[in-house]
């Protein structure tokens, strides 16, 4: 795999809509394989938790989080991404780690391309079979990127803060050992339990949600 560096690093104080604060080591890059400006942040104790790792102990938390404009940016409720960037954060501030943000809107299709698959859902489809219907696979995200980032900032080993089963494999492909996959919080909603039911019913994501009554 072609090797990625940490191009910049800058601190940046992040304060979330309800009130929860912590301080981040943005990093850009450098050679991604892509092309596209991916970012990690460091937070927490990330340096301590890079060397406890090195020296055989637990491995840093990691989240590759793909970019939602809606849900991250606007609160939508038609997904759980917003909810699972906030959780992300303050668990891997406390343990100390890396949330990656990934430029792949819409599981790798785009903006544009989601609202569209969002009109097809509105008709019936689930999430998945409207991005066939528009053309695309059901997942586009490659996730080699987030490999090198890993390897730039020196965490080739993880314990990876995902329900998604593809994360894991992708990135034991490219040389990250996974130690541990750790599930997300269940942040259901009226607008998105059938979206969560598909992800856990098609693509075997680790998510549990109430029986219905």
């Amino acid at each position: 795999m072609m090797k990625a560096t940490v191009r910049q690093q800058v601190t940046v104080p992040l304060r979330f809509t309800d009130g929860y604060t912590t301080p981040a080591r943005v990093m850009t890059f450098d050679g991604l394989v892509d092309g596209k400006e991916h970012i990690a942040l460091g937070l927490g104790d990330w340096q301590r938790a890079l060397t406890k790792s090195a020296a055989g102990g637990r491995a840093p938390l990691v989240r590759p989080h793909s970019e939602c404009m809606t849900g991250d940016v606007f609160g939508s409720l038609r997904c759980d991404c917003g909810p699972q960037l906030r959780e992300a954060v303050e668990r891997i501030a406390e343990q100390g780690g890396f949330l990656l943000y990934l430029r792949q809107e819409g599981r790798g299709i785009g903006l544009y391309a989601k609202l569209d698959a969002y009109a097809l859902q509105d008709s019936g489809l689930d999430t998945y079979e409207a991005n066939v219907a528009l053309g695309h696979g059901e997942d586009e995200r490659d996730y080699s990127a987030a490999a090198q980032m890993l390897f730039a900032v020196g965490a080739d080993r993880v314990r990876l803060l995902s329900n998604n089963p593809d994360k894991a494999l992708q990135l034991e492909k490219c040389g990250i050992e996974v130690t541990q996959q750790i599930p997300t919080g269940v942040h259901m909603s009226p607008a998105n339990v059938r979206y969560l039911a598909t992800k856990a019913t098609h693509t075997s994501h680790t998510i549990e949600l109430p029986l219905a009554e």
